[in-house]
């Protein structure tokens, strides 16, 4: 099932059920009338959400203090009914108040607090960092201290610098410091849903302010387990870059390392087949050694220039004189985020950041991906 029809009739059906009991002027059919036109088919999730606010619009009180209330009661039924707050369908609750509370900022922001406990807001708060930012940093700041982990993973999600499908807030790319002081209240959360959070607004951080993230890493590591475990996920960026000082944080020397026995084991790939490939890694060190193996596939494009993708095979010990022999696969199975194109790829090992010397493979396109 795509994402986008979770917005069913059936999920509408129960949802009405539900607006027939909080309002009873509500006319549950000329609801559905205006969710289900002509154009619905052909919405995608983000626009069937957005189109859900704009309909709901049209039924709830002027007033938006009201229907603030209304959402406050909305949310108390569906938990009474059973109804699981971490379903994506329920996002246009939040989104209501993105859309008719931007002037409202006081209210919008409380009416977040309660609605996050339900369902993440993270999307919908964007606008208001970007119109009321020292405001809205301000309460997030003091959310990120709250007693309910839902409101705390807000706190940090929201903040995201490079939050994936939501809209931009360029002042948190441009200054991490304005998010630091909720992060490291966050650092040491009980929650690790709290915690994955944080090392994903820090991963963000990474991409345009890698001494930043570089300098934490190396003031947080070793407090608790718990925390570095946080860092290494906050690190994946920069780990998969080589960056020399975060591999040197976590002592991933590649000088007694060899690299042997590289081998394509199919230089001719049909689309949607498999690459498989080869090699073997020895660690010829007086002492054992941590060993981050990664692929790198340079994807051809258009104009035959190539993209970078850099995937982790796995992260082990080995110990004096041990090696161990790796054989890997790689799909050609076409996926929504990545397009491919027939004709030369290229791929390297990385042991330890270090990588090795490029082998070439040829992508047969398929006659039904060329029409």
């Amino acid at each position: 099932m795509l994402l986008k029809d979770l917005y069913s009739p059936g999920f509408y059906n129960r949802f009405t059920h539900v607006m027939e009991e909080l309002l009873p002027a509500f006319d549950r059919q000329e609801f559905l009338n205006r969710i289900f036109t002509e154009e619905f088919q052909a919405m995608e999730l983000k626009e069937r959400m957005r189109h859900t606010t704009h309909v709901l619009g049209g039924f709830f009180p002027a007033d938006f203090s009201d229907s603030v209330m209304l959402i406050r009661s909305i949310i108390q039924k569906l938990k009474a009914l059973g109804f699981r707050g971490e379903s994506i369908e329920f996002m246009f609750l939040p989104d209501f108040i993105e859309v008719y509370g931007i002037n409202h900022p006081d209210e919008s922001i409380q009416a977040f607090e309660f609605i996050t406990q339900f369902i993440s807001c993270e999307f919908a708060i964007r606008p208001f960092l970007i119109k009321y930012e020292e405001e809205t940093l301000r309460r997030m700041k003091i959310w990120s201290l709250h007693t309910n982990h839902h409101v705390r993973r807000f706190a940090s999600e929201g903040t995201r610098p490079r939050l994936p499908w939501a809209m931009a807030v360029p002042r948190l790319k441009k200054e991490p410091a304005l998010i630091l002081e909720i992060l490291d209240n966050l650092k040491n959360d009980p929650s690790e849903y709290v915690r994955r959070s944080v090392a994903n607004s820090l991963n963000d951080v990474s991409k345009d302010h890698p001494t930043t993230v570089l300098q934490l890493a190396q003031k947080w590591k070793g407090k608790s387990q718990e925390t570095d475990a946080l860092l290494k996920h906050a690190c994946r960026t920069l780990l998969k870059q080589g960056n020399p000082t975060v591999l040197s944080l976590y002592g991933l020397d590649s000088n007694n390392l060899i690299l042997d026995n590289f081998k394509i084991l199919t230089p001719s790939v049909k689309m949607g087949g498999d690459l498989q490939f080869s090699f073997s890694v020895a660690n010829q060190g007086e002492r054992q050694q941590t060993v981050r193996i990664e692929y790198i596939l340079y994807f051809k494009r258009r104009k035959n220039q190539f993209s970078k993708t850099v995937f982790k095979v796995s992260e082990r010990v080995l110990k004096s004189g041990e090696q161990i022999t790796i054989v890997r696969k790689h799909s050609f199975k076409p996926i929504t985020t990545r397009r491919y194109y027939g004709g030369e790829q290229r791929l390297s090992v990385v042991i330890n950041g270090r990588e090795s010397s490029v082998a070439k493979i040829e992508l047969e396109e398929s006659t039904t991906s060329r029409l």
